[in-house]
C-alpha cells in the first residue's frame, strides 16, 4: 500500500486527478481516543503516515497529532508544518498522494513536501487587507482598503507581494502550471479573467473554499488561488532528480537537508583536511 497521507481538515482533501491518486485521511479526529485508533489503522495498513498541517493554523490539531505520535510510540508518523496558505496546502497534499504511488520511499516522499511547496504560487484576491497578518502590508495599503471597491492581489509564496488589482501585476511561474480557484463573496473575477491568462497556466479548477481561508487572509470577501505543477511524471522527475541522502538518526532516505519523519538535519560534509607536501631529503645527500 502506497503511504498515506493526512490532513488537518475534509476541506483541504481536492478530489483526485486521476484513478490512480489515492484519497487523503483526515487526522486528527474530533477525540483523541477515535485520532488513536485512526491512526494506528493507517499504520497498520500503509506502513508509514504523512500528516500535513499549516504552520501557522490550528495548534491543538497539531497537540492533538504529537499526542498520538507520542502515544503510538511510532517513528512511522511523519507530522509536517507547511508554510502555505489553505488552498496551497491542499495542493501539496495532492501533490504526495500522486506521488505516493510511484517508487519513493516513505522519507523521500516526506522531506519531498518542502522542495514541491516552493514551486506552488498561492494567494488571493482582497477586498480588505486591514487584517492581513500572514504577507507584510505598508500602513498606505490599510488606509486603501478602506475605499468602497478597493481590492487587492496577493502573492503569499513563495515571494510575498501586494498590488492593486487591476493596477499592477502579480510576478507568476516561469513553468507550466494547474490553477485551483476557490471563492468566498467574490469582488471580482479577476483572478480567472486576469491573472490565469497573464500566468498562461494550462487548465483553472473551481474548488470548494477551505473553511479556515477566511480566518487566514483576515476577511471573508477574498478569491482564493494556488498555482503548481500537476503532471505525475512532472513531479516524478522533480524529485528524483535530487540527490539522496540516508538519515543519520532513523535510517530513512531523505532529499535536502532534514529528516520528514524524525526532523534530524543532515549532518554537515567532513571538513575537509588541508594537504601539505613534505619534501623529503636524500639520505646521505647534501
Amino acid at each position: 500500500m502506497p503511504t498515506a497521507i493526512a490532513v488537518t481538515s475534509s476541506d483541504l482533501v481536492l478530489p483526485p486527478l486521476d484513478r490512480r491518486t489515492p484519497p487523503a485521511a483526515v487526522q486528527p479526529q474530533p477525540t483523541l481516543e477515535q485520532s488513536l485508533t485512526g491512526m494506528h489503522a493507517l499504520v497498520e495498513q500503509h506502513g508509514y503516515v504523512i500528516a500535513l498541517h499549516p504552520a501557522s493554523g490550528d495548534t491543538q490539531a497539531v497537540q492533538r497529532l504529537r499526542t498520538v505520535r507520542s502515544v503510538l510510540e511510532s517513528d512511522r508518523i511523519a507530522v509536517l508544518g507547511v508554510d502555505l496558505p489553505p488552498l496551497g496546502l491542499a495542493l501539496l497534499a495532492q501533490q504526495l498522494r500522486q506521488l505516493s504511488v510511484c517508487d519513493f520511499s516513505p522519507g523521500v516522499l516526506a522531506s519531498s513536501a518542502r522542495l514541491l511547496a516552493h514551486y506552488i504560487y498561492a494567494g488571493a484576491l482582497l477586498g480588505s487587507v486591514a487584517k492581513l497578518d500572514h504577507v507584510p502590508v505598508l500602513l498606505a495599503s490599510h488606509a486603501k482598503s478602506w475605499v468602497p471597491g478597493a481590492q487587492f492581489g496577493v502573492l503569499a509564496h513563495p515571494r510575498p507581494l501586494l498590488v492593486r488589482a487591476g493596477q499592477e501585476e502579480l510576478p507568476g511561474p516561469e513553468f507550466g502550471t494547474r490553477m485551483l480557484v476557490a471563492a468566498g463573496q467574490p469582488p471580482s473575477d479577476w483572478v480567472t479573467a486576469r491573472l490565469a491568462p497573464a500566468w498562461r497556466v494550462q487548465g483553472v479548477a473551481t474548488v470548494p473554499l477551505p473553511e479556515m481561508s477566511g480566518r487566514w487572509w483576515g476577511t471573508g470577501r477574498l478569491v482564493e488561488f494556488a498555482a503548481g505543477l500537476h503532471d505525475v511524471s512532472v513531479l516524478y522527475h522533480l524529485v528524483s532528480s535530487v540527490r539522496r541522502e540516508v538519515c543519520h538518526w532513523c535510517g530513512l532516505e531523505l532529499i535536502g537537508d532534514r529528516c520528514g519523519f524524525c526532523a534530524a538535519p543532515l549532518p554537515p560534509p567532513p571538513a575537509q583536511q588541508p594537504v601539505t607536501a613534505a619534501r623529503a631529503l636524500p639520505r646521505g645527500g647534501t
